[in-house]
């Protein structure tokens, strides 16, 4: 039985996309860009906030300084707006309760900079005691590199056999190759299946309930 289990937060815990969109376009606005539709979102997050802005802007407007100042805006609305159309996935709280009812230890890695994830995961899961809640901070590489796994293990005190990573997208399933833990890609979130397998997730599943197995169950890395 796994003992860990480490969640990615957008796309795989909640559906935060809306909300990404409407403080990405409102950086872009205010700063004399076009804006781009929710529905081309899915494909520009997934590397932190700051390659979210580059991906935005059009490419000749790509250097620090404009970045810096679309990303400063992008911050200041997502402050206050990250919680207004976010949503769990249909599913997912019920899932960490059992998981909490059996006993196993969950955290939360995140490439979100990391006051914006204190904030949302308090916020729609109160009930549930993470042991820890990891975003980006300065200085931090961001996911696929697999630090802020190895801070979680060493929080937790848990070992990498024991530990099961949780995420939708290619970055999630390699974080979890380059940490050599089993990693679980889920199709409900930002990417689709066909990334997941191209990224060796060990076990794709379709629905949350099926996790409660593969923790109960383990798996073997491939």
């Amino acid at each position: 039985m796994k003992k860990l289990v480490i969640f990615d937060l957008d796309g795989t815990l909640l559906n935060t996309i809306e909300d990404l969109g409407q403080a990405a376009n409102y950086g872009l606005e205010r700063n004399g860009y076009a804006t781009h539709s929710m529905a081309s979102y899915p494909y520009f997050v997934g590397n932190g906030v700051r390659r979210l802005m580059t991906r935005v802007l059009p490419e000749d407007a790509r250097d620090d300084e404009t970045v810096d100042r679309v990303l400063g805006d992008f911050m200041e609305y997502y402050d206050e707006h990250c919680t207004d159309f976010t949503k769990h996935y249909n599913g997912m709280p019920e899932l960490l309760q059992d998981l909490r009812d059996m006993g196993v230890t969950m955290a939360v890695a995140s490439n979100k900079y990391q006051k914006a994830v204190e904030k949302i995961i308090p916020h729609f899961f109160p009930d549930i005691n993470f042991i820890a809640i990891e975003g980006h901070r300065e200085g931090v590489n961001v996911k696929p590199d697999p630090s802020v796994v190895f801070a979680i293990l060493a929080k937790a005190g848990i070992a990498k056999a024991d530990t099961l990573y949780v995420g939708d997208s290619g970055v999630d399933m390699e974080t979890a190759r380059r940490a050599c833990i089993d990693s679980v890609g889920v199709t409900w979130g930002f990417r689709n299946m066909k990334e997941l397998v191209e990224y060796h997730a060990n076990v794709i599943v379709n629905n949350p309930v099926e996790i409660l197995g593969i923790v109960e169950n383990g798996i073997t890395l491939s």
